[in-house]
């Protein structure tokens, strides 16, 4: 007999198994559940003609095209299952939690294994992650500043002095301006980073303070999911304000070293933005190697934008915090010491 769990239950003693998604290839890379194995029954290919004989002619001549296909994989898939799981402990699910999660769990069960699946499959998986960001209590502090006041830094100090951070643009992989994608992996799905941000508030301690960067509702092509985006709104905001040089300073430091075509493109997505006169500035600059002088005419674009987002913010508290400095560490300190 199968021992089936809910959701919440199958992902904790997911973290005592090794997790198998034994969806196909493709529904794994649209998203899956965050440390879950890829181990498909079918190939997408398979899957789709599975699929079709399902709808054109029926369920049992589906079945019986499944099994001609899954058969002579049979004895493989134990052999990879006891490389990957020496101790023979599996958490296993599919899209729904039927036929094909329930056929592997027997498999593996017939070959000694301790098998557990998802109830529901992936599918109530997903509606746990939506919801959950609904139901999400977290106390939730937010740190503001313009372009080039190195929060991500500054919040990676807090981490390092003990504080809970929630890094959304380090999930996104992406700095969330028109150069944010400048130095970083592809983006993932948007579906996947909410599991990923699922994952990381599951981790948390909800009677503590949480630190969440400033972000647009986009971030690159990812969007924040409502129920987080709605909290982040509603939070304190830490306003922090440094020198202009320091700004200026931060920005070198994460961009000077980037091929100048990347730099270009960045400029050009802001092209209307911009100007045409401050475009063309900004990229003579560039062709210069005068960095320090293009950053100076994408800030004046960005300090409007974040100007405007500051009056238009609907946090019921907003503190500004003004330095004489960039140090990032000393910056954190002050924070963690104040709120």
């Amino acid at each position: 007999m199968q021992t089936r769990l809910p959701p919440t239950t199958f992902l904790k003693e997911g973290t005592q198994r090794v997790m198998l998604d034994v969806r196909s290839p493709g529904e794994y890379s649209q998203g899956h559940i965050p440390g879950a194995q890829s181990f498909p029954l079918f190939s997408d290919e398979e899957r789709a003609a599975v699929g079709t004989m399902y709808k054109q002619v029926g369920k049992e001549e589906a079945m019986e095209l499944g099994l001609r296909i899954v058969g002579p994989k049979m004895e493989q898939f134990v052999k990879q299952a006891k490389i990957i799981a020496p101790h023979r402990r599996l958490a296993v699910h599919c899209w729904r939690g039927g036929q094909r999660s329930g056929s592997m769990a027997w498999l593996f069960q017939q070959a000694g294994f301790d098998v557990v699946t998802l109830e529901g499959g992936y599918k109530a998986y997903r509606h746990l992650v939506l919801d959950g960001f609904k139901e999400t209590n977290l106390k939730l502090l937010v740190l503001g500043g313009r372009t080039g006041t190195g929060k991500t830094k500054i919040l990676h100090a807090l981490r390092d002095l003990g504080e809970q951070i929630v890094d959304l643009e380090a999930l996104a992989h992406h700095k969330g301006s028109a150069f944010g994608f400048i130095g970083e992996a592809p983006q993932p799905t948007v579906e996947q980073f909410e599991n990923d941000l699922f994952e990381k508030i599951l981790h948390l301690d909800p009677s503590h303070r949480v630190w969440v960067e400033n972000e647009s509702r986009s971030i690159g092509r990812i969007f924040i999911p409502d129920g987080f985006w709605v909290k982040m709104k509603v939070a304190p905001l830490l306003n922090v304000e440094i020198p202009d040089k320091a700004r200026i300073e931060n920005l070198l430091a994460d961009y000077v070293l980037t091929d100048r075509t990347e730099l270009e493109t960045a400029f050009q997505k802001i092209a209307s933005k911009l100007g045409g006169q401050h475009l063309k500035t900004a990229l003579e600059a560039l062709e210069q190697g005068d960095f320090a002088a293009a950053a100076r005419i994408a800030l004046v674009y960005y300090d409007k934008t974040y100007q405007h987002g500051l009056e238009s913010s609907a946090s019921p508290e907003i503190r500004r915090l003004e330095f004489e400095h960039g140090d990032a560490v000393k910056i954190a300190k002050v924070l963690a010491d104040l709120v």
